[in-house]
C-alpha cells in the first residue's frame, strides 16, 4: 500500500486521526501504518526528521517533533500509570526479547523529537500494545488518545546505562480511558486474582457458571463487594408463568451441517445464524434467531447452540466512581461472539410492584423490534415460516405497543445485571429462541458488536425513550447518562 500510495494518511500529522476514536484497536502494526496513526512497525516513536521543516504544513515548527508513540513493554525502565506515563527514550536495547540495554542512548532523532515536543507544546499520540492470542500478530493495540510531554530528564537505567526519560500525561477532556481501573503488569490484564487490586470478591456466581467473576473496588472507602441480590446463572420462572410446550426440533445427527435439511435452519431463512469460528459467532444481529433445542437430534457440540454453552471469557464485575458497578473482560473477544445471557425472574410486567423504582427489569420486547416500533432499529428477519404456528405472534395492538413480559433481575440476576448502558455500545441484544418458539418468551443473549479489546468495559444500549419513564406521580423522570461516548445523548431516560 506503500508503494502503491494507499495509505489512508499519508502525511504525518500532529494530533487526532480523523476516524479514530479513543478505544479504538488495531491487530497489527502494519495496520496503524495504514490508517495513518504510527508510521513504523517496529520503532516506538514516530517523528517529522529535520529534512521535513521546510514543508508547507509543517511550518512554524522547530524539529524533529514526535507525532505517535507506541507503549508494549519494550524498555525495563518504563513506568505506566496510565493517566500518566514515564516513558523510555529509543536506542541502546537489544531487542532481543528480555528488554534490556545494552548502551547508552543518545539525544537524536526521537528522544530529540520528544524533548522538542515539551519545549512547543505540541501533544503526541499514544497507544498501548497488549499480548493477545486472538490476535494474527499475537497483540492488540488500542489508541488511548492525546498526551503532553511534561518532562525529560536523563539518567542510569537499571542496566547501568544512561537512557532518557520522558514524562507524558494525558489531556484532560478525552474520552475516558477503558483501562483506567486496572492495574497493568507490564500492559497485560491481570493472569490471576492475585493480581487483581481491589479484589473483594473472588467469584460472584458462588461457582455457579464455568469460569470465575470476580469483582473489584478502588471506589468505596471501604472497598465493599455487591449485595442486595442472589446469583442465578439461568432463568427463574415466577408463579402464574407457564413456558410453551418444547418444540419440534431437526433431525440432524451429531451436527447440523447442511441447512437444506435442517429444520432449524429453515426457520432462520435456510441458513445458519452462527459460523463455527471461535467457538460460535453470530453472522450479524437478527430480528430472532432459532437454536436447536431439547428435541433437536444434533449433539450439545453443534454451532446452532452457540448461545447455550454458558460464559466463554473471562469477565470482571468492577466499581466505577459514577456509574455504580460495571463488567469488563480480561481476554480478547471477537466481533460476533456470545457474552451472556439476561437471567432474572420471567414474569408479567402487569405484576411488577414498582417498574420506576428497579433498574433491573429488562422488557422482552422482542416483537416490538422484530416490526421496528418506538424508535428501534428494524433488524432483517422477515421470516419465510412454514406455518404461522411456528412463531407465536399476537398482532394485537395492545401487544404491538406492551411487552406482556419482562425479566426482573433485581434481587435475582447472573452477571448481566452488571452490564452498563452506552449510547456508543459494544454489545448487542438479541432474541434467541430454543426450547420453545413463543417470541414474547424469548431468551435474551448479549453479543459483542466489535472486535473488543482486553479490559474495555462491556455496554449495550438500554433502548429508553427519552421522557419515556414516568415517577409514580406521574412526572418525567429524568436519569443520566455517564457513559462517556462522543456521542452521548446525556439522559439516560
Amino acid at each position: 500500500m506503500m508503494a502503491t500510495k494507499t495509505l489512508l494518511n499519508p502525511t504525518k500529522m500532529f494530533g487526532e486521526i480523523p476516524g479514530v476514536d479513543v478505544g479504538h484497536q488495531f491487530y497489527s502494526r502494519a495496520e496503524m501504518v495504514v490508517v495513518g496513526v504510527h508510521s513504523h512497525w517496529l520503532n516506538g516513536i514516530d517523528y517529522v526528521g529535520k529534512g521535513h521543516g521546510k514543508k508547507e504544513e509543517y511550518k512554524g515548527y522547530t524539529m524533529p517533533l514526535a507525532v505517535s508513540i507506541v507503549i508494549s513493554g519494550i524498555y525495563e525502565d518504563d513506568l505506566d500509570n496510565l493517566e500518566e506515563v514515564v516513558y523510555t527514550g529509543q536506542g541502546g536495547n537489544n531487542l532481543l526479547g528480555d528488554k534490556r540495554q545494552v548502551s547508552d542512548q543518545v539525544m537524536l532523532r526521537g528522544n530529540l523529537a520528544l524533548k522538542n515536543n515539551m519545549l512547543q507544546s505540541v501533544p503526541v499520540r499514544v497507544t498501548r500494545g497488549h499480548a493477545c492470542s486472538s490476535s494474527y500478530t499475537g497483540k492488540v493495540y488500542t489508541y488511548d488518545g492525546l498526551y503532553k510531554v511534561s518532562q525529560y530528564w536523563a539518567e542510569k537505567g537499571v542496566s547501568g546505562f544512561t537512557v532518557f526519560k520522558y514524562r507524558l500525561k494525558r489531556i484532560v477532556g478525552q474520552p475516558a480511558l477503558t483501562t483506567s481501573q486496572v492495574h497493568f503488569y507490564r500492559a497485560h490484564a491481570p493472569e490471576s486474582l492475585s493480581q487483581l487490586r481491589g479484589l473483594v470478591c473472588e467469584d460472584i456466581s458462588g461457582g455457579q457458571e464455568n469460569i470465575q467473576i470476580p469483582a473489584s473496588n478502588l471506589v468505596d472507602n471501604p472497598p465493599i463487594a455487591p449485595m442486595g441480590y442472589v446469583y442465578r446463572k439461568s432463568i427463574q420462572v415466577a408463579k402464574g408463568v407457564t413456558l410453551p410446550t418444547t418444540a419440534t426440533g431437526c433431525n440432524c445427527k451429531g451436527a447440523c451441517i447442511d441447512p437444506r435439511i435442517c429444520a432449524c435452519a429453515q426457520l432462520n431463512g435456510s441458513d445458519f445464524p452462527y459460523v463455527s469460528k471461535d467457538g460460535g459467532r453470530l453472522i450479524e444481529a437478527k430480528a430472532v434467531v432459532f437454536e436447536c433445542g431439547p428435541k433437536c437430534g444434533c449433539g450439545p457440540s453443534c454451532v446452532n447452540r452457540t448461545s447455550q454453552h454458558g460464559l466463554k471469557y473471562r469477565l470482571e464485575v468492577f466499581r466505577t466512581p459514577n456509574k455504580g458497578w460495571a463488567v469488563r473482560s480480561w481476554d480478547f473477544i471477537p466481533s460476533g461472539a456470545p457474552i451472556c445471557e439476561y437471567t432474572g425472574t420471567l414474569m408479567r410486567t402487569n405484576d411488577l410492584d414498582n417498574i420506576s423504582g428497579n433498574e433491573f427489569i429488562f422488557e422482552i420486547d422482542c416483537l416490538q423490534t422484530m416490526k421496528g416500533l418506538d424508535g428501534r432499529e428494524k433488524r432483517p428477519g422477515v421470516l419465510p415460516l412454514p406455518t404461522s404456528s411456528h412463531l407465536e405472534i399476537n398482532d394485537d395492538k395492545k401487544t404491538e405497543s406492551f411487552a406482556e413480559y419482562c425479566i426482573d433481575a433485581g434481587t435475582t440476576g447472573g452477571v448481566a445485571r452488571f452490564i452498563n448502558h452506552s449510547c456508543e455500545p459494544n454489545l448487542f441484544v438479541q432474541c434467541v429462541l430454543s426450547s420453545h418458539h413463543d417470541i414474547k418468551l424469548a431468551r435474551i443473549m448479549l453479543f459483542a458488536a466489535d472486535n473488543i479489546p482486553p479490559l474495555q468495559e462491556l455496554t449495550y444500549d438500554y433502548g429508553y425513550v427519552l421522557d419515556s419513564v414516568m415517577h409514580p406521580d406521574g412526572k418525567i423522570k429524568v436519569m443520566p447518562c455517564y457513559c462517556g461516548a462522543k456521542e452521548c445523548r446525556k439522559r439516560l431516560y
